[in-house]
């Protein structure tokens, strides 16, 4: 079973912001990528926005996996990229909207745009989960705070935070590396 991974690089990030800038004029997978790494949200809650959801400085949203509701901060980074990407939207659009009609896009179009990443930047296992591991990833590895993360995922146990970001795996790596026999 291949696990999705978090995108470790922050070098690696900048180039894929550059990049999906410079790919999607509409800027709409540019604002996925942004504001996926940036709060955290699963594939489903971020494809359920509408752009009224995002015009303040908070997501206020009931969350589809849990039902429980979720208040998030936005930082400066998925401010700016949503301010700009909503500028000209009505309240009710949907903020991931499909080119094909009046509808968000599907998880599997949301994926498309990982495997494009994935494949462009030679990453490993990227899926609609990455965006929210990376966001994790980095949030700890800033912070260092796993009850926070915790509470942030909704998980019941920090144990399954730091694996679900790949911390776990990250540790068992560096001490394989430095054994030796």
């Amino acid at each position: 079973m291949n696990f999705v991974e978090p995108i470790r690089d922050k070098n690696v990030i900048r180039e894929i912001k550059k990049y999906l800038l410079i790919k999607d004029s509409s800027g709409r997978n540019y604002t996925l990528f942004v504001l996926g790494i940036n709060v955290g949200l699963r594939i489903s809650d971020l494809l359920l926005l509408k752009v009224k959801d995002v015009r303040g400085d908070y997501i206020n949203i009931r969350e589809k996996k849990t039902g429980k509701h979720k208040k998030i901060k936005l930082n400066k980074e998925a401010r700016k990229s949503v301010s700009r990407f909503i500028y000209n939207k009505s309240d009710d659009d949907w903020l991931f909207a499909s080119r094909k009609g009046y509808a968000a896009i599907s998880r599997i179009t949301a994926y498309r745009i990982l495997v494009d990443i994935q494949e462009t930047f030679k990453l490993g296992n990227l899926g609609t989960h990455s965006l929210r591991k990376t966001f994790g990833y980095h949030f700890y590895k800033e912070y260092k705070d796993v009850a926070a993360l915790q509470i942030i995922f909704n998980h019941a146990d920090p144990k399954i935070t730091l694996r679900y970001i790949g911390i776990e795996q990250d540790g068992l790596d560096t001490m394989m590396e430095g054994f030796g026999l």
